[in-house]
């Protein structure tokens, strides 16, 4: 990677070049003490094999590695290092990691922790990833803890609750004629199905939830834990190299129009829009969705800022309501209707949820006080009876899939996705783009053809269900559950927004909302970012792009590699196809685009770290380069 980080990443800061192990077929990446992308032959095997140390908010703790030592054969490879995790209260928790392995498809994990001092966590342990690619729905042995063995199947559909339980073992294919069996001593394991939070891994993982949280670590106590993994059959293969081929991008069949754009606007943003209307008109969002939150202390004064607003650009509009429920629902829900008129706001359409529902309720804990949505609803529908009316939930589709709403009584349905719950690193931000059409086809086999949008969905969190409160990222980190992500401003999320799309794109939304106008999630730059203060990030030029194909026919096009780059192409009315690429890797990558181009070539317009340029394609090759995380529109 030769482009400067900060134009990428809108950060200095680069992420640790992994170490890559292999012994034989057997390969994994060591990175920040922990494995990832483990294959066998050059199949991933497992997403990762990672200790992880999480606080009382979930939040996942930095530990500091000392005395590394890595040692590689060509048979047999070993990792050697200590590690120490320090809590806000000043007590420190250490531990000792070892890893080891074969060219005969073995590998261990083995790790012993010695709190120094009393140390509070809501987990602490190993957490093994089985991808979803080729997996979902596919045969697994489980083996209990008292030796029983179960046959069954992970989940195809998202499953709201742990799949397995009580768990001691899991045994895969990794194709015809290999087989993986993953170990775990030293606690009860029991696994989730992560693509809720849009993880694109099943997540295996220690202590259940049906245990209290947070728990302490009792000072002076050892804790160990060990992962074994045994993979057989195949001993003669070895690893496969990634095809020097460029990335075909194939037409496909039609399908349904393509969703109306929205961003979110907050009643503190408004100034700020008002202020560049000529750039909104520019990027040219089909709505607004409007957030008014009484538990903040919105009232008629933020609908009076969301009616100047909405009363200056042509959109239609939302209310994206959090109901307080704090007393009479007929008496809340008619103040805020008042409220609306007297404010001038004109509405389209209005989307209510219990406050109470922006809080997680994990498995195993009880749920919170709150009126039967039919209730909540029912109120909103007498108070709003002109506007089309939504529900669902304005956390994620972990929260929706828990909690299933009573949809006969809406319009349309709602949820929003984060990809940095769990990990912030580049590579699961990304990988997290998998996960969406297992979302959006779970939530059509629950509420069938209910008209359905999605957002807003950014990659920084904008509240967290699952904590007192997000991540405070003043000093621009790549964090996990954070309110800020230095990304937002630079090249990665635009990338990352046109995968989103183009993942989404089968689903048949009816709206789509991936960004806001100004602020921390918004399309503008503030100071000390790639752009210049008050111009377009890059996401800028995704979401315009994304709001100009509303209303298009959806043509599948088909990557041939849709991890590394993806595609999403449109037909309008008058027949014109418009394409959009992104490249999702830190790589350059080469494309051939000529099936789509035609014989006559012609020009594409591409976004990459250098700005915006054009190139005019070859009749005869219709190739050319992608850069890192670059977006690329052709006609």
């Amino acid at each position: 990677m030769t482009a400067d980080p900060f134009l990428l990443y809108g950060t200095h800061a680069v992420e640790a070049e992994p170490v890559r192990l292999s012994a034989g077929p057997l390969s994994a990446d060591f990175v920040n003490g922990n494995l990832r992308t483990i294959r066998h032959a050059g199949t991933e095997v497992l997403r990762a094999i990672a200790y992880i140390v999480r606080d009382r908010d979930w939040g996942t703790y930095e530990p500091a590695l000392a005395d590394l030592a890595i040692e590689q054969k060509d048979d047999h490879f070993s990792v050697r290092y200590s590690a120490s995790c320090e809590g806000p209260d000043g007590s420190r928790l250490g531990f000792q990691a070892a890893i080891d392995g074969r060219a005969d498809g073995r590998l261990s994990f083995d790790v012993t922790a010695l709190p120094q001092s009393d140390f509070e966590t809501n987990r602490c342990g190993f957490c093994i990833l089985h991808p979803i690619a080729d997996l979902a729905g596919s045969p697994v042995k489980v083996e209990q803890t008292d030796g029983t063995i179960v046959n069954t199947k992970l989940p195809l559909l998202i499953d709201p609750w742990q799949p397995f339980k009580d768990m001691r073992a899991i045994t895969h294919q990794v194709r015809p004629g290999v087989s993986a069996e993953c170990l775990m001593e030293g606690d009860i394991f029991e696994m989730e199905d992560q693509r809720n939070w849009s993880d694109a891994s099943y997540k295996t993982y220690v202590r259940p939830l049906a245990l209290p949280w947070p728990y302490m670590l009792p000072a002076g106590q050892p804790m160990r834990q060990t992962i074994g993994l045994r993979i057989t059959g195949g001993s003669k293969e070895t690893a496969k190299a990634i095809g020097a081929e460029p990335i075909r991008i194939e037409p496909g069949e039609t399908g349904a129009k393509l969703p109306d754009v929205g961003v979110v606007i907050y009643p503190e943003d408004v100034e700020a829009a008002q202020g560049n209307l000529p750039l909104l008109k520019k990027l040219g969002p089909q709505q607004f969705l409007l957030y008014y939150d009484p538990t903040r202390g919105h009232g008629r004064d933020a609908l009076q800022a969301h009616a100047r607003l909405a009363a200056a650009y042509p959109a239609s509009t939302m209310l994206e309501c959090v109901v307080a429920c704090a007393g009479d629902l007929e008496a809340e829900l008619s103040g805020v209707a008042d409220m609306v008129r007297r404010a001038g706001l004109r509405l389209d359409a209005v989307a209510v949820s219990p406050s109470v529902d922006r809080q997680s309720t994990p498995p195993g804990s009880t749920w919170p006080a709150c009126p039967p949505l039919q209730d909540v609803y029912a109120a909103a529908r007498r108070a709003f009876p002109d506007l089309r009316l939504g529900g669902g939930m304005f956390s994620y589709f972990t929260e929706l899939n828990r909690k299933r709403v009573p949809a006969g009584q809406l319009d349309f349905i709602t949820h929003c996705t984060c990809p940095i719950v769990h990990a912030a690193d580049d590579l699961s931000v990304m990988q997290s783009l998998e996960a969406l059409p297992f979302i959006t086809q779970s939530t059509r086999a629950i509420y069938g053809a209910k008209p359905y949008r999605i957002g807003p969905s950014t990659i920084a969190m904008r509240q967290n269900p699952y904590g007192g409160a997000t991540k405070d990222n003043s000093n621009g980190q790549r964090i996990a559950m954070a309110n800020r992500d230095p990304r937002h401003a630079g090249l990665f999320a635009a990338a990352w927004t046109i995968g989103y799309a183009a993942r989404v794109a089968p689903a048949k939304l009816e709206m789509l909302t991936l960004s806001g106008f100004t602020g921390p999630f918004g399309v503008l730059a503030t100071t000390g970012e790639p752009a210049e203060e008050g111009k377009p990030r890059p996401i800028f030029h995704a979401i315009q792009g994304l709001a100009a194909l509303a209303g298009h026919t959806h043509i599948a096009m088909r990557s041939t590699d849709e991890n590394r780059v993806a595609v999403l192409a449109g037909r309008s009315p008058a027949g014109a196809i418009t394409t959009w690429l992104t490249n999702l890797t830190p790589d350059n990558v080469a494309v051939d685009v000529s099936p789509v181009v035609g014989q006559a070539g012609g020009p594409v317009s591409v976004w990459d770290a250098a700005g915006e340029h054009t190139l005019e394609l070859s009749a005869l090759s219709g190739r050319f380069t992608m850069p890192a995380y670059a977006i690329a529109r052709i006609g």
